[in-house]
This record gives C-alpha cells, sequence and structure tokens, in this order.
C-alpha cells in the first residue's frame, strides 16, 4: 500500500473514530432511556408512553438508590404494587423494580441483582402461574445488567457507551434536540419504580387500560407457559440464596381478574396451577424451617375484589379494581400491602390467603366452589371468556 493510500485509510479510520465518539457521547450526555440516571434532574423529563429499556434503568437505580424495600415481578407488579409507602416499612426506602414482561427466570436475576448491590432488608415478590417459565421474557435482561461484583459501574459505564452506539438511541436523542419526543409520561424511576398511573390508560399505552384489551390479555394469559419443573426447581435456589442473605421474603399471587384464573380452567391447568402453589406452600415452610422469614400469599382467584364486573358487561368505561383482566389498580395494591404487612386500607376477609401445606387442601376446594359459584353468577363473563379463548389470537 503507497503512502497516500495509507494516509487515506488513516484518516478515515479516524473521522470514523471521531464519529463515533460523538454520537456515543451525545447519547451517554442526552440518556433518553434513562440508562444511567438516579437522583438527577432527568427523570423528571416527560417520556412516550412506552418506556424502553426499563431494566438497564432499573438495574443502575437500584445500584445507586440501595433500597432497603424491593418490590419484583413483572408488569401486573410494577403498575400495581405502590411505592409512596415508606410509613408501612418504618420509614425505609422501597424500589419497585419489577419490569414488563419478566418470566420468572428474568424476575430472579433482578431478585439477586438487588441483594448483590444493597443491603435488602424486605423483598416482596409478585408471581403467577403463566408467567413462572425460565423461558425468557420480554424484559430485555441482557448479559451484563445484573452481574455483581465491585466493578458494577465501571461494567455498566461501558455497556452504556456501546448502548450509545445504537441507531434507536441516536434517533431518540435527535428526537429530543428537535422536540419532537412525544413525552407524555413520567418515567418510572421518578416514581421509584412504578409505572405513571396517569398514563396507563392513553391509547398510546397498548393493551393496558382499555376494554378492548380484555381478550389479548386473556388470552395471553390462557397460553402462558408456566408453570414448569424447571422453573420451580431454580425458584427454590434463588429463595434459598435470598434466605441466606437474610432478607425478609413475601411472595404474592397476583391477583389477576377472575377471568384470567378461568381462562386457566377452560385451558385445562387448573389442575397443574394447584400443584404449583401447592409445591409453593412446601417451599415456604421448607424455608421457615430453616429459620428464614418468608410467607406465602394467594391473591387470586374469584373473590369480592377479582370478580368486578367487566366492561362488556356492565357497560362502564372503566373498572374500580383493574385496568384489564391481566393488570391491576394500585388501590388494589395498597390492599395487597396491608394484608402482607398490616395498616389500611383493610383488604376483605377473602382477599388474600396465606398458603401453607397444612390449609393447602381447605383453600383449593374453596377456589372451585367459589370457580363454580362464579360461572353461575356471572353468565355472561363466563361466555365472554370462553369465546375469547376460541378466538384467533390477537398481538400486541
Amino acid at each position: 500500500m503507497d503512502t497516500s493510500a495509507r494516509r487515506y485509510l488513516a484518516w478515515f479510520c479516524t473521522c470514523v473514530l471521531i464519529a463515533l465518539t460523538a454520537v456515543s457521547a451525545l447519547n451517554y450526555r442526552l440518556d433518553p432511556y434513562l440508562l444511567h440516571q438516579w437522583d438527577s434532574p432527568l427523570l423528571q423529563r416527560l417520556r412516550p408512553t412506552y418506556e424502553k429499556l426499563s431494566v438497564w434503568g432499573k438495574t443502575y437505580a437500584v445500584a445507586r438508590y440501595r433500597p432497603a424495600v424491593v418490590y419484583i415481578g413483572n408488569s401486573r407488579t410494577e403498575i400495581g404494587l405502590p411505592t409512596a409507602v415508606r410509613p408501612l416499612f418504618g420509614g425505609l426506602t422501597v424500589f419497585n423494580s419489577a419490569v414488563s414482561g419478566a418470566s420468572i427466570g428474568d424476575a430472579m436475576l433482578l431478585a439477586e441483582h438487588a441483594a448483590r448491590v444493597s443491603h435488602v432488608d424486605t423483598l416482596v415478590w409478585g408471581i403467577d402461574a403463566p408467567s413462572f417459565s425460565m423461558e425468557l421474557g420480554s424484559a430485555g435482561v441482557e448479559p451484563g445488567l445484573t452481574d455483581g461484583g465491585p466493578a458494577f459501574f465501571a461494567r455498566r459505564a461501558l455497556l452504556n457507551v456501546k448502548r450509545g452506539l445504537t441507531v434507536d438511541m441516536t434517533h431518540d436523542s435527535w428526537r429530543i434536540l428537535n422536540g419532537s419526543y412525544d413525552g407524555v409520561c413520567l418515567s418510572s424511576l421518578a416514581l421509584h419504580g412504578q409505572r405513571d398511573q396517569s398514563c396507563i390508560s392513553k391509547p398510546s399505552y397498548g393493551w393496558v387500560g382499555t376494554a378492548r384489551a380484555m381478550q389479548p390479555r386473556l388470552q395471553e394469559f390462557g397460553d402462558g407457559l408456566g408453570p414448569t419443573a424447571s422453573a420451580l426447581q431454580a425458584f427454590a435456589g434463588s429463595i434459598a440464596r435470598l434466605c441466606r442473605g437474610g432478607t425478609r421474603l413475601r411472595l404474592y399471587i397476583n391477583p389477576t381478574h377472575a377471568l384470567s384464573m378461568d381462562a386457566l380452567y377452560w385451558r385445562g391447568k387448573w389442575p397443574a396451577m394447584e400443584q404449583w402453589q401447592a409445591s409453593l406452600a412446601q417451599l415456604a415452610q421448607h424455608q421457615r424451617e430453616q429459620g428464614c422469614d418468608v410467607r406465602l400469599f394467594d391473591f387470586s382467584g374469584f373473590n369480592s375484589i377479582t370478580s368486578e364486573t367487566i366492561p362488556q358487561v356492565s357497560g362502564q368505561r372503566e373498572m374500580q379494581y383493574y385496568w384489564e383482566a391481566s393488570h391491576y389498580r394500585d388501590n388494589v395494591g395498597h390492599m395487597i400491602l396491608a394484608r402482607l404487612f398490616g395498616g389500611e386500607p383493610v383488604p376483605p376477609d377473602d382477599f388474600g390467603i396465606e398458603l401453607t401445606p397444612a390449609s393447602l387442601a381447605f383453600h383449593h376446594a374453596a377456589m372451585q366452589a367459589a370457580r363454580e359459584r362464579y360461572h353461575q353468577a356471572h353468565v355472561e363473563e363466563t361466555a365472554f371468556v370462553r369465546a375469547a379463548l376460541a378466538a384467533p389470537r390477537i398481538k400486541d
């Protein structure tokens, strides 16, 4: 290669390097997805309803904030479990580290990440049968985001710089600069990890917050891969590690609408769900015998909260307790926390039953009887769920 060609190649490589460095620096500085922010003015910047890469922001925020009380789970916990409840925990810091689309495998990574980067006094973990699978969900828990060790922030800085070279991040940085970012919602980070409730009912949020969301959410719930034996085994190992670290654990089965549990029944998954609950109760009992402070509660089924009449029958635009069949509102979340830890508002007696090996047979018999009563008293809803499950699958 002659001198002029080498000079040209050197200048070309230098220009490319400068351009890439400038793009990455711009994206790092504007940080449209809040990948490395905590207690920063950027958290107050309004953003689109769809929150990209929230797991990046949450794993970083947990490491910076080091909360004493952490919520873990999928979008049901992320949307429904409130964080402005510090008095309930004696003034301890609270953070909602649940992420939309998380399988139980994703949730385990996030739970153990929180325990590594903070001294977690209490971990509140929302679970449900369909997402109880080791198949990775859509949460985007990428390698490196939950790695431990003293060099966490250095590794995250390198990951964030690398992420800053992507086209989508550059596009959204440009949208911020030209004022077309469509900011309408607060980031979940501005609310200590809980989703902005004022945005959930907006049409652009997706299949949440409208009557049309009932069918796709029922289909999604009924077709979930879980519960699986491999997930239960991995979950038991994760709970054991958290217990050895001294974390107090409160596990709760999400109070999805009664129709979602009915979807499991009509899909033939009811026996698997009952066996899953039995295994969880035995797991919790075993850890208690080892000295761990762990309790398991079931808020699902056919109770006075979950059996709320759906919009297709009531004619009302919105429900009191639910956004749709899958996601509950945070007024229900307050009742969950009150059942788990005491305080107000006092939940109905049938909402939140503690599961132990001794109580399980009675609980399952009561659930089956409540299901049959529901079918008799809610004929239209029963017909609706059966029709929804038979219809072609609607994709988000």
